[in-house]
């Protein structure tokens, strides 16, 4: 299969702007996604998900979204540096009006934290929501009664956060410096004003 073409960008506007950058890590059902819609209302800053990008992308139809597709569609891994691409494009977009960008479930291996920095901007903090395995279990199965989503059952569940464990700690620890350990136990209120702590003293 012909690699998927990349475009060349013009990264000037994104340095120049000097905008906070924050990586959010977090298992699945740690509540982070609530915590991301409370940080875009309250700081103004521009929420990104690579795997949003990546669906918007072949949904689009273009040569690129269709490549991408075929590579989904056979399981493998789509390649880093379009994964890269695709949120430099939309931080592009976003820069004149955004006051900073929050990159959601990024990077998902240390590859990709050392390789973002390299090309596009250094992460100014990372915001790690810690939560006990078993209570992320206890939400994805709670969620699973009203979703009806397949990949919400114990198994698929325990797999999933197999995976985070073994892809995101190497990312954590490399980090250590800029990251933030948040335990997300408590209610969304509380944990906020724990995010706020951190977000206030990088304005």
């Amino acid at each position: 299969m012909a690699p998927v073409e990349r475009k060349e960008l013009d990264l000037a506007p994104l340095k120049n702007a000097k905008l906070p950058v924050i990586f959010v890590l977090g298992g699945p059902g740690c509540g982070k996604g609530t915590q991301c819609e409370r940080i875009v209302a309250t700081y103004g800053y521009t929420h990104l998900s690579s795997g949003d990008l990546l669906r918007d992308e072949v949904k689009s139809g273009s040569e690129r979204g269709t490549a991408l597709n075929a590579i989904m569609e056979k399981g493998d891994l789509v390649p880093l540096e379009v994964v890269l691409d695709l949120i430099a494009e939309e931080m592009l977009k976003k820069v004149s009006t955004s006051k900073g960008f929050l990159i959601d479930g990024y990077p998902r291996e240390q590859a990709q934290g050392v390789q973002f920095e390299q090309q596009i901007l250094p992460c100014t903090r990372v915001l790690y929501f810690d939560v006990p395995d078993e209570v992320m279990v206890e939400r994805l199965l709670n969620r699973a009664k009203t979703s009806g989503r397949v990949d919400d059952n114990e198994e698929t569940i325990k797999l999933r956060l197999n995976t985070f464990h073994k892809h995101s700690e190497p990312v954590i620890d490399y980090y250590k410096d800029k990251c933030a350990q948040i335990v997300a136990l408590k209610a969304p209120d509380e944990v906020f004003a724990e995010v706020k702590k951190v977000l206030d003293a990088i304005q």
